[in-house]
């Protein structure tokens, strides 16, 4: 008689099979249909088993050693110039001189003795300008632009007096010399401008 207690059972004799009806492991071949391809196993196809077996037989992946390259984020000075650069390039009216391809400096001819004078804006034309027109409102509005920065760094309490005074009267100067310079560009391309 066997005896089997509760929980415990005798392992069955060597030439005897554990299950005589083993069930099939489905998450194992469900797996292999699913990520399996049928013309793999299932081709009849030759040359396509040659052209699978045969380059490996001789090539060989090489060995390499690829090293991730580090990149180190630009100082805040850097980003700051190229941003200011990118600025000036705008407002200078880089887009349009690259289109357009005006001159870059304009002339006319006195109608009393006939001298051809240079021209440095061009008269009359809002949506028009020469190149060497373009990059000095570029300038000034730039100049305008590094003057409030210059008023903002002047508002700092952890600078010195004199610093601070130094900032927030090279601001205002720069700031006063942007408006007056580009006012003055104005009035010259267009006479009657605010007027």
């Amino acid at each position: 008689m066997k005896n089997v207690t509760e929980g415990h059972r005798e392992p069955p004799p060597e030439n005897q099979e554990c299950h005589p009806n083993p069930k099939p492991n489905l998450a194992s071949s469900t797996a292999k249909t699913q990520f399996s391809d049928p013309s793999d196993d299932y081709s009849i196809d030759p040359i396509f088993h040659i052209l699978r077996v045969l380059p490996f037989s001789f090539l060989r992946p090489p060995k390499l050693r690829l090293k991730i390259p580090t990149v180190t984020l630009p100082s805040a000075m850097t980003v700051f110039s190229l941003i200011l650069l990118t600025y000036f390039m705008v407002v200078s009216g880089i887009v349009y001189d690259v289109i357009v391809e005006p001159p870059g400096i304009g002339s006319t001819q006195d109608r009393f003795t006939g001298a051809v004078k240079p021209v440095v804006f061009l008269p009359g034309r809002v949506n028009g300008q020469y190149i060497i027109e373009g990059l000095s409102s570029g300038f000034m509005f730039v100049l305008g632009g590094i003057g409030i920065v210059l008023l903002d760094l002047a508002t700092d309490k952890n600078r010195e007096k004199s610093v601070k005074v130094s900032f927030a009267s090279a601001g205002i100067v720069f700031v006063v010399i942007a408006y007056v310079m580009s006012m003055l560009f104005i009035r010259i391309k267009i006479p009657a401008y605010l007027r």
